[in-house]
């Protein structure tokens, strides 16, 4: 299968691919980020890379070739956390650049699929997302799935797909299971960050995740971001104890399901920053299967 992964980040849709056995042909990523595409070549040294999507016009590839398009366009103008521009924001404007470069896939290869991922969002956008896809691309099945069935981290994202999609079986899986232990305190978080964190008000709230089950968290993690890197976070783990600390780098690798250290080509903030970009690994490739 060759693949056009849009907005690629680390290539976690490569990972997804070999996972659910799907073997890969070419694979074509188009990225920005310099520290993410660093770590995705280091683990996919055959990755054809392509650069910015805006661009897409230059590439030169054979678009007929192409028998899957991803694409997790930037979230922040349409997450509920933001400031919920849409496509008024210039970063919500790349819904239109992926949708144009499907479309213009689909025009070559009328049976090449699409998968699409963005955040759980207000209805309004997501209707408009999938109302536009639609137009744009024929049938459309749309699934929000939450990540906590594969992992142990609560992360609702919406899906949409030019094939049916299942939702996956509960794994069991529950933060205990991730966790790293010997660690040494410079993970801890110090009483005065603590303290901090624990203010009321917009700047202080943080979400707190939990070792062992509770009313609350259940056992999982609260959803991984990618200002993790802030000397404030807004995920931390409190343990047996009540000691507090940090969710570390390889921590956070198995929140997303993403094999140990695949990210240590990079700084840890560039690790957070490109972790909480990244997608739930075993959630894609539990989507990628029912291409097989």
């Amino acid at each position: 299968m060759n693949v056009l992964s849009l907005f690629d980040g680390m290539s976690c849709g490569r990972i997804a691919l070999d996972r659910a056995g799907i073997e890969v042909g070419q694979y074509y990523a188009s990225e920005v980020d310099k520290y993410a595409m660093k770590v995705a070549q280091a683990n996919w040294p055959d990755n054809i890379p392509l650069g910015d999507a805006t661009k897409w016009r230059d590439w030169g590839i054979d678009w007929a070739s192409i028998d899957l398009v991803t694409g997790g366009f930037p979230c922040q103008a349409w997450s509920m956390a933001g400031k919920q521009m849409g496509d008024k924001d210039e970063r919500g404007m790349l819904f239109w650049v992926m949708l144009d470069i499907m479309k213009h896939v689909r025009a070559h290869n009328k049976k090449a699929h699409f998968l699409i991922e963005n955040v759980k969002m207000k209805k309004e956008f997501e209707e408009y997302i999938t109302l536009h896809t639609e137009n744009a691309l024929g049938r459309v099945y749309k699934a929000l799935i939450n990540s906590a069935l594969v992992s142990a981290q609560n992360r609702n994202r919406y899906y949409w797909t030019s094939f049916k999609v299942e939702q996956p079986e509960d794994k069991g899986v529950f933060l205990k299971n991730i966790l790293e232990g010997d660690l040494s305190s410079d993970w801890d978080h110090t009483p005065k960050a603590i303290e901090y964190m624990s203010r009321s008000g917009s700047t202080g709230r943080v979400k707190w995740s939990y070792m062992f089950h509770s009313e609350e968290s259940k056992g999982k993690s609260q959803c991984v971001t990618s200002n993790y890197f802030k000397g404030v976070p807004n995920n931390v783990l409190v343990c047996e104890g009540g000691l507090v600390r940090k969710f570390t780098p390889v921590e956070c690798e198995r929140l997303q399901t993403i094999p140990d250290n695949y990210t240590n080509h990079a700084s840890n903030t560039q690790r957070y920053k490109m972790i909480g970009n990244g997608w739930t690994v075993d959630v894609v490739s539990h989507i990628l299967r029912g291409l097989k």
